[in-house]
């Protein structure tokens, strides 16, 4: 697992918008109020039961409110043989603050 922070994954995704899978660990109402474009929503507590669904060889990127939730399921993943697994350094807030102003915050 490796942290990523918020300006390097703007540039990344701006130079290659599929770069990533941007995994949303948070919760359904955390997700309506500040989202990633083309973000997935899987909360933390329902990983386990969708691993299925995510592609190991896959670059992805797990977002949260402040870094701890996706911290934990990066970390996570990593164990169950993920690969290329980053943490969105101070989550969907860093982001908010560093990367888009218009973004909601709470």
């Amino acid at each position: 697992m490796t942290q990523v922070s918020p300006q390097s994954l703007q540039q990344q995704l701006q130079e290659n918008p599929q770069a990533y899978f941007l995994l949303d660990v948070r919760e359904p109402f955390e997700y309506q109020i500040a989202n990633l474009d083309n973000s997935v929503l899987i909360p933390m507590n329902q990983i386990p039961e969708h691993l299925v669904e995510l592609n190991k060889e896959q670059k992805i990127v797990v977002i949260c409110h402040h870094g701890m939730r996706s911290e934990n399921v990066a970390y996570y993943l990593d164990q169950q043989g993920f690969g290329q697994v980053f943490d969105l350094t101070g989550g969907i807030d860093a982001w908010a603050r560093k990367c888009d102003s218009g973004m909601a915050l709470y």
